[in-house]
């Protein structure tokens, strides 16, 4: 039984993660979140803490940003947008048992005093931005990672607010692009 409780967007996700392990669930219903709902949100955060695991796109990056402001100190999951992908429907209902049980290994959170360790210039050498191919690099190093893929404003904050090392991000890099190892 995970100790935190995993806030997600729909009923479907509830499934596809009981699929994946024993862990209690908020469905927040979208970005209609109503009183009650925030208010079981707060209590579980206060009691066992969450993990905020909402849908690769960009409906559940507005809940993810909605909710981080309200709970600071909520962990995040990210589950890679081509592992939440099923017939044209993406969200994490869509995903694998492995790819759940893979984010939650991963779980990072968020720091109250960001880092300012890496740089959107520093990532076109690395070959993560303003070339053929970047957005996949970042995706695949973000997913490795475990802070999922942004655009690359959003990914270099993430590295930075997420605490992710210079040895971690090396590690990733390497193992996606052979060629900067």
């Amino acid at each position: 039984m995970l100790k935190e409780v995993l806030i997600v967007e729909g009923k479907m996700d509830v499934v596809a993660i009981n699929r994946a392990l024993n862990a209690d669930c908020i469905v927040t219903g979208g970005f209609a979140l109503n009183k009650r709902t925030l208010e079981n949100i707060a209590a579980a955060y206060k009691k066992r803490g969450i993990i905020i695991l909402t849908d690769p796109d960009s409906a559940g990056e507005r809940i993810r940003k909605f909710l981080t402001a309200k709970f600071p100190e909520a962990k995040h999951a990210y589950i890679p947008k081509d592992e939440a992908t099923a017939h044209d429907d993406i969200g994490i209902e869509q995903a694998s048992p492995e790819s759940i049980r893979a984010a939650l290994k991963k779980v990072r959170t968020l720091e109250m005093n960001p880092r300012f360790e890496f740089n959107a210039a520093e990532m076109v050498s690395f070959g993560l931005a303003g070339g053929a191919g970047s957005s996949l690099l970042r995706d695949k190093v973000g997913a490795a990672l475990g802070i999922g893929y942004g655009n690359v404003k959003t990914f270099v904050n993430r590295l930075n607010s997420y605490g992710v090392t210079r040895a971690e991000f090396l590690e990733a890099v390497k193992n996606v692009t052979p060629a900067h190892s």
